[in-house]
C-alpha cells in the first residue's frame, strides 16, 4: 500500500468539508452550451472563480489552517498568487499573521491581491523553489506554520471536497477535466471522485513550457523544469525536492496528462469570455484549450472542467480579449481577433 492511503481517504475529504464549511463555499456547476456543441456531449464547468479569494486554492488552505493549534503565531507559505490568497484569507479569519512567500515572475496583480487581504509578502528570486526556502526559513527563525500549497495531506483533502461536490451534483459524469501544477488539486479530485465512482476518468492537463508534474509523470521521478512566464502562470513551479504524496498521487490516480500550447490557451480563454462570459486566468483555461485543440479522448458522457481562478492582470486580459499579442518573456504571442 502506498503512503499516501495511510494518510489520506474519502474519510479525511467529509472532514475536510465540515471544517471548511463557511469560509469556502460549494461552487456552481454549469453547462456550456458552445463546448458542449464542440465536444458532441455535455460539458459543465465547475467555477471555482466564484470562490471569495477568486480560486479553488481557499479549500486546501483552510482546512490546513483549521487544523493549527490555538498557540499558533502565524503562518507562512509560497505561493504562485493563488494559494497565497487562499492562506492571508482563511488566516485574516482566524486573526493570525500571514507571510506569503512568492518569486518575481508572479504577476504583479496577483501580489497586490495577497496584500489587500492582509498578508505581507516577501519576493524571493525567479522560481517557486526560492520562494519556498523563505517560507521554510520563516518556520525555522519566527515559528510561523507552514501552509505547503499542495504536497500536504490537509490542503490535499481540502482540495478534493471540490470531487465530492462534482459527483454528488452530477453522479453521471464520465471525466474530469482538471489545470495540473504541484498536483494537489488533480490528487485531491481524483480521490475523492473515484470514491464515489471508480470508473470516472480524470484527466490533467497543463501548458507545454514547464509542466513539472507532466514530465515527472512521463520520466517516473521527480523532474525539475525551468519556469518561464506562461498565460498559465498559476501552474508553474516544481514538485518540491522531498515531495512526498502529490506525484505518487497523480500516478496512481490520473487516467492521462494533456499538454496544451500559450497559442490554445490564448484562444481557449478568448472563448470562455465571448461564448460563455468567463473572465478567467490561463490555468483555468487548460481543459477548455484541450478540448477546442482535439487533445483529448473521445467524450461521450458528460465532462467537467474546473474553471479554477480568476486573479490575473486584466490588461492582459483585455489584449488577449482584443486580440492583440502578448509578450511573455522571449516569446511572443502574436494576436489572433477572436471567432468561434
Amino acid at each position: 500500500m502506498s503512503d499516501w492511503r495511510r494518510e489520506l481517504s474519502r474519510a479525511t475529504v467529509e472532514t475536510a468539508r465540515a471544517a471548511i464549511a463557511g469560509t469556502a463555499l460549494q461552487t456552481p456547476l454549469v453547462p456550456s452550451p458552445f463546448l458542449s456543441a464542440q465536444a458532441g456531449s455535455d460539458i459543465l464547468m465547475k467555477l471555482e472563480l466564484a470562490q471569495p479569494v477568486g480560486a479553488f486554492k481557499i479549500r486546501g488552505a483552510a482546512n490546513a489552517i483549521a487544523a493549527l493549534g490555538e498557540d499558533c503565531p502565524g503562518v507562512t507559505c509560497c505561493s504562485t498568487g493563488n494559494h497565497g490568497r487562499g492562506v492571508a484569507y482563511a488566516a485574516k479569519a482566524r486573526g493570525i499573521r500571514a507571510v506569503v512567500c512568492m518569486s518575481e515572475l508572479v504577476p504583479q496583480a496577483k501580489v497586490e491581491g495577497i496584500r489587500a487581504l492582509g498578508a505581507e509578502v516577501r519576493i524571493v528570486g525567479r522560481s517557486q523553489d526560492e520562494a519556498a526556502e523563505e517560507s521554510r526559513r520563516l518556520v525555522e527563525e519566527e515559528g510561523l506554520a507552514e501552509i505547503p500549497p499542495f504536497d500536504d495531506p490537509l490542503v490535499i483533502a481540502g482540495q478534493g471536497t471540490i470531487g465530492l461536490e462534482l459527483l454528488e451534483t452530477r453522479p453521471d459524469l464520465e471525466t474530469l477535466l482538471i489545470p495540473l501544477s504541484g498536483g494537489g488539486l488533480a490528487a485531491g479530485i481524483a480521490l475523492a471522485a473515484k470514491a464515489l465512482k471508480p470508473s470516472v476518468r480524470v484527466i490533467g492537463i497543463s501548458m507545454d513550457r514547464g509542466a513539472a508534474m507532466y514530465e515527472s509523470l512521463q520520466a517516473g521521478r521527480n523532474v525539475s523544469v525551468e519556469e518561464v512566464p506562461s498565460l498559465a502562470d498559476s501552474l508553474g513551479g516544481g514538485l518540491g525536492a522531498e515531495n512526498r504524496l502529490t506525484l505518487d498521487m497523480c500516478r496512481d490516480l490520473l487516467d492521462g496528462a494533456v499538454l496544451v500550447s500559450e497559442e490554445e490557451i490564448y484562444r481557449a480563454m478568448q472563448a470562455l469570455y465571448y461564448e460563455d462570459r468567463i473572465v478567467c486566468e490561463g490555468g483555468s483555461a487548460v481543459g477548455a484549450a484541450a478540448l477546442l485543440a482535439g487533445k483529448l479522448p473521445r467524450l461521450s458522457r458528460p465532462a467537467a472542467m474546473i474553471v479554477t481562478g480568476r486573479n490575473l492582470d486584466m490588461s492582459v486580459h483585455h489584449d488577449i480579449m482584443a486580440g492583440r499579442s502578448v509578450r511573455l518573456g522571449d516569446l511572443t504571442l502574436e494576436g489572433r481577433p477572436y471567432h468561434a
